[in-house]
């Protein structure tokens, strides 16, 4: 098995403006992770049962549509369904601090808005996938 950090970059729901999610997902694999990229438009039971077939350690989940607050706990209770509980949960995207605040306390390890360095998102990813 390979020791490179595999992530599964998802965009879940009806959001159809991915260009934010790409660059995410080509800066983690130029930082050398292997990255995976769902798509568009995909249900939470989707994503997880991508993460569960590429085996992954992270799932990314990138959300402009306003709809995190439903769909980011949905997506944590289905890898959970999945057995994946020890999944880091990453989003990005437009979603207020007290929206943050709530999706952490859902399982979501952390929320990263627009114009976050990549080096800090993949310095957070490094540090949590290691710890585990």
């Amino acid at each position: 098995m390979s020791s490179r950090i595999r992530v599964l970059v998802a965009k879940p729901g009806l959001d159809g403006h991915d260009r934010g999610a790409k660059v995410v997902a080509r800066g983690l694999r130029d930082a050398g992770m292997e990255v995976i990229y769902s798509g568009l438009h995909r249900t939470p039971d989707q994503i997880a049962r991508t993460a569960v077939d590429e085996d992954v350690q992270v799932v990314g989940l990138s959300i402009l549509s306003g709809a995190h607050l439903r769909l980011l706990p949905a997506v944590v209770s289905a890898l959970a369904d999945q057995g994946l509980d020890d999944v880091l949960v990453i989003a990005g995207g437009i979603i207020p601090d007290d929206d943050a605040a709530a999706l952490r306390q859902a399982g979501v390890s952390e929320v990263f808005p627009p114009g976050t360095p990549i080096d800090t998102i993949v310095t957070f990813i490094q540090q949590r996938v290691a710890a585990a």
